[in-house]
């Protein structure tokens, strides 16, 4: 339980429907809505298949989602252990100011610790201070030095050696 009584639970394949409308909120928030194009049968077959792609914790009040984290494993090759690298945490606007997200992101962080995880990465818009402020908050440094790189359709099939479709 979280300081406001909302539960965090893992994410199970009957709650594909509101990760994805809670993945709609998101894009919402960082003006990206048109980027979304994961259906609730995608995120069933990449959430909940036979290999999972990523994990999800769901934050609920009653039945109602409110918030979600979704997160992947990753590896350090320097620091030789895995790592979890967390996609998104979001929680509903009217939700916002009860340590949510804290929660949330503190049980995601708990999981790296118990999976003896060497680090917990994520990305953040540049002009979310918000957000920048809350990881600030929690202990984060950003990485200066480092920038991130995207290969996406058409340019992910060519650098596969595929043509495109």
């Amino acid at each position: 339980m979280s300081d406001s009584g909302v539960r965090i639970e893992a994410a199970r394949e009957r709650d594909a429907a509101n990760i994805l409308e809670l993945i709609r909120g998101l894009a919402e928030y960082e003006q990206l809505s048109h980027e979304v194009v994961a259906t609730e049968q995608q995120l069933r077959a990449a959430l909940f298949g036979p290999r999972p792609a990523a994990e999800v914790l769901m934050a609920w009040n009653g039945d109602t989602a409110v918030g979600f984290a979704l997160y992947f494993g990753s590896f350090s090759t320097f620091v030789g252990k895995p790592g979890i690298y967390l996609e998104d945490l979001f929680v509903l606007p009217a939700w916002r100011g009860r340590r949510i997200g804290a929660a949330l992101f503190a049980a995601v962080a708990r999981i790296a610790v118990e999976r003896d995880c060497g680090r917990m990465e994520w990305s953040v818009l540049d002009w979310n201070e918000p957000a920048l402020d809350f990881y600030r908050r929690q202990g984060a440094r950003p990485l200066d030095e480092w920038t991130m790189q995207r290969l996406t359709g058409v340019a992910l099939r060519r650098a596969a050696g595929l043509t495109p479709p």
